[in-house]
């Protein structure tokens, strides 16, 4: 196993900057680069050790610095680690990691330091994937939820669901291997009361995936109208500032204009689309197609509609590409009178909204549907949660083979056929947690990491 080095705080100046290095040169490589005050060198010391001192090139002396040292296994990637805290100077950081690459490291890649703590027992895969969700946070909430899941409370609810169906496999396989041991057969009702408890679980990690994701990661979230209908207005309430240009003029916004928003316990990663209509503008045509485009892909749909006026054939489009898809219909401009009614527009969507975009008491009502609407509103951040598509696709297909073992149970099979099932629950089980994953698999969730964690 090489030696790996990064700077592991982020690309810009600070008061304090990190260069970690992890390997089993690790503190050989921090001592040709590092001379702590007094005569020891690091290799003399034990872990959680910490010297001051200075990191050198060869005579030259470059910055003064503390090491901390962790010796393995007692380390984040269970190998050797220094971290060599300097200056948080962009180029003097720079410098620093060329020395330890001159001396012995290489480049840690993307995620490396957390990949190598997985692959040496010191995380599963779910809590490595939580770090990433963790340093990302937009908010209190989203902070609590990857950390709850960092901490052990997906694993702990998957390993709690596995272990059933693992010690059911070996019930089984027994019984039927060994005849002619006194093995007591499996009570199959008791065995299916097991295996829909499970599913039950798993069912609800599925169902709060949307409102975790919310939480964490944020929704795509597009704003799409007739020109002229508010759409800016209401982007700039959502922001609680200026930022798409507002006037009177039908066709102002011609480009899709994207912000985050964070909307109580919900963060909308917004699009602000230009207005759905026939154009002979080429310009606001290509503007035209992008918003039809963000339609068809967000996951939230904002559709605007002047309430003050009739629906039109253009209006009643835009609601049609909605029916299906979690959606909110804001019946806007109701300070001019309401024309449009819910009932005119309820069947289309998800919710019915009837405010004034001007208004900013029109935030908080906003705020309210959208937690409803997503789930979020009393969202328990301690409980496990699933965090990416990856736990999500798992979790369906255990739940699929949960459901052919209890059909095998219910058509009356064979132990056997009953087994093939449940060994074919266990797997997506595993891969989930990451003790029976590929190395394809493996390289791709930590490539989604930064440098230097």
């Amino acid at each position: 196993m090489s030696t790996i080095a990064a700077i592991s705080t982020p690309n810009a100046a600070g008061g304090i900057g990190i260069v970690k290095i992890s390997g089993p040169d690790a503190i050989s490589v921090a001592d040709r680069v590092f001379a702590a005050v007094g005569s020891k060198k690091l290799s003399d010391l034990p872990g959680y050790s910490v010297r001051f001192g200075h990191v050198h090139d060869g005579d030259n002396e470059l910055d003064q610095a503390v090491a901390i040292i962790y010796r393995a296994p007692k380390s984040y990637t269970g190998e050797d680690v220094v971290e060599l805290q300097c200056h948080g100077g962009l180029y003097l950081m720079q410098q620093i990691l060329r020395l330890c690459l001159e001396n012995g490291a290489v480049p840690a890649e993307p995620g490396e330091f957390t990949k190598r703590a997985f692959l040496n027992g010191k995380m599963d895969l779910t809590e490595a994937e939580s770090v990433m969700t963790l340093i990302s946070a937009h908010g209190r909430q989203a902070a609590d939820a990857a950390f709850g899941v960092l901490s052990g409370s997906l694993s702990g609810e998957i390993n709690d669901i596995k272990d059933t169906f693992i010690s059911a496999a070996a019930h089984m396989s027994a019984w039927v291997d060994y005849p002619d041991d006194e093995i007591p057969e499996l009570d199959f009702e008791a065995l299916k009361v097991e295996f829909t408890d499970a599913k039950s679980k798993l069912l609800s990690l599925i169902d709060n995936f949307d409102a975790g994701q919310a939480i964490t990661e944020g929704i795509p979230t597009v704003i799409v109208g007739k020109p002229n209908v508010g759409k800016s207005t209401l982007m700039n309430l959502l922001l609680g500032r200026e930022r798409s240009i507002v006037t009177e003029v039908a066709g102002t916004t011609r480009d899709v204009v994207e912000e985050t928003a964070r909307i109580g316990n919900v963060v909308l990663r917004l699009s602000d689309t230009a207005g759905i209509r026939e154009s002979d503008d080429l310009v606001e045509s290509i503007g035209i197609e992008y918003a039809k485009s963000k339609l068809n892909h967000s996951s939230l749909i904002l559709a605007m509609i002047d309430g003050s006026n009739p629906l039109d054939e253009e209006d009643i489009a835009i609601l049609e590409a909605c029916k299906g898809k979690p959606s909110i219909c804001i019946l806007n401009k109701n300070d001019l009178g309401s024309t449009v009614t819910e009932k005119d527009v309820e069947a289309y969507v998800s919710k019915v909204l009837s405010i004034s975009a001007k208004n900013k008491d029109s935030f908080e009502v906003l705020r309210e549907s959208l937690e409803d609407i997503l789930g979020t509103a009393d969202f328990d951040t301690s409980a496990a949660m699933l965090i990416n598509e990856r736990q999500l696709n798992c979790c369906k297909k255990a739940v699929a083979c949960i459901d052919e073992a209890i059909s095998a149970i219910e058509m009356g099979l064979t132990m056997d056929a009953v087994n093939v099932s449940v060994d074919a629950a266990i797997e997506p089980l595993l891969e989930l947690t990451g003790e029976r994953v590929s190395d394809a698999v493996v390289n791709e969730v930590f490539s989604k990491f930064c440098v230097g964690k």
